[in-house]
C-alpha cells in the first residue's frame, strides 16, 4: 500500500476502518444501557427509570438530527472528510460526557454526541458498498455493520469487568478512543470513494425532495418506518434488558450476561443475514428477520429454564440486530451512488426516531411496574410492524435491470 489512492483496490481496509467506527459507535450507544443501575444508585443524582430512560434517549435525538444532515453532506462533499470529522467530533463529545458533573449535562454531550454517532453509519456504509464488489455488497456491508454489536459486546464485557473499577465515568471515558486510534489511521490510509468522485459532487446537493416524491418516496416512507421499528428494538432491549433480567429475579451480574448474549447473536444474525441477502435479496431476509425476532420475544414471556431463556436471548439478538443490519445493506443498495448516502441518512435519521422512542418507552413501562413480559410484547409487536414495512417496498428495478445492476459495481 503505497498510498491512500490505492486502498480502493482492497475494500477489507476500508470494511476495517468502517467497521472499528461502527464498534466504537456502539460501544458508546450500547454501554450507557450496562450502566444504568449504577447510575440510578449514584449518590446525589437520585436519578428515576423514567429520568434515566429519557436520557438514555439523547443520544438518540441528536442521531434523529445527525443522520439526515451527514448523509447529504457526504452526497454533496465526500465520504472521506465527513468519516473523519464525524470520528472527531463524537469521540471529544465522549470525553465531555466522562466528566459531566450533573446527570442534565450528562444528556446534553451525550444528544450532542449523538450528532457525530448518527452521521458514521450513512457515510461508512457509502464508502463500503462503493469499494465492494458486485455480488458480495451486502455482505461486506454486514461484516463492517456487525461492528455494533461487537461495541455492544464490547461494552458487556467491560461492564462486567470494569465497572467496579473505574465506575461508569471511566466506561464512558473508553468511548473517546477513536481520537488516538481511529482518525489517525483514517486520515493515512482512507481514500475518497472512486465511484463518488465519478458520479460528481453535485449530484449528491438536490436528491432530498426526488427522495419524497412518487415511487421512491414511497420506498423512502416505508424503510423509515422499517428503520424505526428496527431502531426500537435494538435500543430498547440493549438499554432496558439488564434491568428487565433483573426484575425477573436474575442477579446483576447474570442479567449483563443476557445482554452480552444478545449482542453476540446480533453479530451472527448479522453476518449470515448479509450472506444470504446478496443471494435472495435484502427484502426477503429483512421480513424473514423481523418475523423471528418477534417470535423469539413472544417466547420469552413465558417461564423457562435459565438455559432456554439464554438460548432466546441470543435468537433475539440475532434477529434484531441482524435485521437492521440486512435493512440498511437492503437501503444502500436501492439507490444509486449519487443519492446513496442521502438516501441512508433521511430513513435512518427518521428511523432514529424509533431508537429514541425505545429507551423512553422501556423507562416508562418499568416506571409504571410492566415486567419483562409487558415490554418484550411491545418490542415483538414493533418487529412485526418492522416486517410489513420491509416488504411492502416498491421495487425499483426490473428483473433485466437488476442483472445489469450485479454487473455494474458503480449503481
Amino acid at each position: 500500500m503505497s498510498s491512500p489512492a490505492a486502498l480502493p483496490r482492497f475494500p477489507w481496509l476500508v470494511v476495517a476502518l468502517g467497521f472499528g467506527a461502527i464498534v466504537f459507535e456502539g460501544y458508546d450507544l450500547i454501554v450507557y444501557g450496562s450502566v444504568v443501575p449504577a447510575m440510578l444508585a449514584h449518590p446525589g443524582w437520585g436519578l428515576s427509570p423514567a429520568e434515566a430512560g429519557a436520557i438514555g434517549s439523547y443520544a438518540l435525538l441528536g442521531m434523529f438530527l445527525g443522520a439526515p444532515a451527514s448523509g447529504w453532506l457526504t452526497d454533496r462533499f465526500g465520504r472521506r472528510r465527513l468519516f473523519i470529522g464525524l470520528l472527531v467530533w463524537f469521540s471529544v463529545m465522549m470525553v465531555l460526557v466522562a466528566l459531566a458533573p450533573t446527570p442534565g449535562l450528562l444528556g446534553l454531550f451525550r444528544f450532542l454526541a449523538g450528532l457525530g454517532f448518527g452521521g458514521i453509519p450513512p457515510t461508512a456504509i457509502a464508502l463500503v458498498v462503493e469499494a465492494a464488489p458486485a455480488g458480495r455488497k451486502l455482505f461486506y456491508n454486514s461484516v463492517m455493520l456487525s461492528g455494533f454489536p461487537v461495541g455492544g459486546v464490547v461494552a458487556a464485557v467491560a461492564s462486567l469487568t470494569l465497572l467496579g473499577p473505574i465506575g461508569f465515568r471511566g466506561l464512558f471515558a473508553l468511548g473517546a478512543l477513536p481520537l488516538v486510534t481511529l482518525v489517525p489511521l483514517a486520515w493515512w490510509v482512507l481514500p475518497e470513494s472512486v465511484r463518488f468522485a465519478a458520479a460528481g459532487a453535485e449530484s449528491g446537493g438536490g436528491k432530498v425532495r426526488a427522495l419524497l416524491r412518487g415511487r421512491a418516496g414511497v420506498a423512502t416512507l416505508l424503510f423509515a418506518v422499517a428503520n424505526f421499528c428496527g431502531f426500537l428494538l435494538v435500543f430498547g432491549l440493549n438499554t432496558w434488558l439488564p434491568q428487565l433480567m433483573r426484575g425477573a429475579g436474575y442477579d446483576l451480574g447474570s442479567a449483563l450476561t443476557f445482554l452480552l448474549l444478545l449482542n453476540i447473536g446480533s453479530v451472527v444474525g448479522g453476518l449470515v443475514g448479509a450472506a444470504i441477502s446478496d443471494r435472495f435479496g435484502g427484502r426477503a431476509v429483512a421480513t424473514v428477520l423481523f418475523v423471528l425476532a418477534a417470535a423469539a420475544m413472544l417466547l420469552l414471556t413465558a417461564p423457562r429454564s435459565p438455559m432456554a431463556t439464554s438460548v432466546l436471548v441470543f435468537v433475539a439478538g440475532a434477529m434484531t440486530v441482524g435485521s437492521q443490519s440486512v435493512l440498511w445493506g437492503y437501503v444502500a443498495t436501492h439507490y444509486d451512488t449519487a443519492a446513496r448516502a442521502t438516501a441512508l441518512g433521511v430513513t435512518s435519521g427518521i428511523g432514529r426516531l424509533g431508537a429514541a422512542a425505545g429507551p423512553a418507552i422501556g423507562g416508562l413501562l418499568v416506571a409504571n411496574g410492566v415486567g419483562l413480559a409487558g415490554n418484550v410484547l411491545v418490542f415483538a409487536g414493533a418487529a412485526l410492524a418492522g416486517a410489513v414495512s420491509s416488504v411492502l417496498v416498491p421495487r425499483r428495478r426490473t428483473a433485466a435491470a437488476t442483472a445489469a445492476l450485479a454487473a455494474d459495481p458503480v449503481s
